[in-house]
């Protein structure tokens, strides 16, 4: 596998409230991670580095992931301590009340791939040159469509497209997708919304599926085409690719 990530200010922001990373255990499983922070006094870009630093140093310290089960309750446990500790920094530092983090997480072992999120950072896969997404927003408008009171055409610009339903740092409970990934695909794509708001799925696509680019090139690509269609958020990507030739269970 090859592995790269990158996280970009942007053209507009002032500063970066992602945070992403990409780390291995000693089993050589993986961890892949990017969050998108909210709130004033720059209390965004804490919330979201309080969430990939303590996932980070809770992954590597671990000599394997087990199996199915044991990662999908370590994901559910390691994100309620990462909202614990959310809360814990906002009760000592009132200053950064109302600051939260989306957060988009997947672990990849030989056996399984796991993919998690809250909030409207995205995940996706990319099997035969084609893009999917994994992730579901959770978000107001996502809602609205699903329920039918808006069309997928009216929700891509809608005034209110950013309001979170969800967020670590937002509630006391945190309630996580977990979606069980068939291992048996090409690329793995991690990214904020600062990418997805700029770039169509297709245009992605494209850019990830080109292959006179290494995988580095790709990701930079996408992030100068994010800043050359106005740059208007932060944009962090995390991606990860089979190398040709690996097994589809590995």
């Amino acid at each position: 596998m090859k592995a790269y990530y990158i996280t970009d200010t942007g053209k507009v922001r002032d500063h970066n409230e992602d945070s992403v990373t990409i780390v291995k255990n000693d089993a050589g499983e993986v961890l892949m991670a990017v969050a998108d922070g909210m709130g004033g006094h720059k209390a965004g870009e804490v919330a979201s580095s309080i969430a990939i630093t303590h996932l980070g140093t809770r992954f590597t310290s671990m000599s394997t992931i087990g199996n199915k089960q044991d990662a999908i309750n370590w994901i559910k446990d390691t994100v309620n301590e990462v909202n614990a500790l959310i809360f814990k920094h906002t009760n000592e530092h009132p200053e950064s009340k109302g600051m939260g983090t989306t957060l988009v997480v997947t672990v990849v072992t030989p056996e399984f791939i796991l993919m998690g999120n809250i909030g409207d950072s995205s995940g996706f896969v990319i099997k035969e040159d084609k893009i999917h997404k994994i992730t579901q927003d959770h978000t107001l408008v996502n809602l609205l469509v699903k329920t039918g009171e808006l069309t997928v055409e009216q929700a891509k610009n809608h005034p209110k497209k950013n309001v979170l339903m969800k967020a670590l740092g937002a509630n006391e409970i945190v309630e996580l997708d977990i979606f069980d990934v068939d291992p048996n695909l090409q690329a793995i794509l991690l990214c904020s919304d600062g990418l997805t708001n700029m770039l169509s799925f297709e245009q992605i696509e494209k850019v990830l599926t080109d292959n006179e680019l290494d995988i580095e090139q790709r990701v930079m690509k996408l992030v100068r085409k994010s800043n050359a269609r106005g740059g208007l958020d932060n944009i962090s990507i995390a991606y990860l690719e089979k190398e040709s030739g690996e097994k589809s269970d590995s």
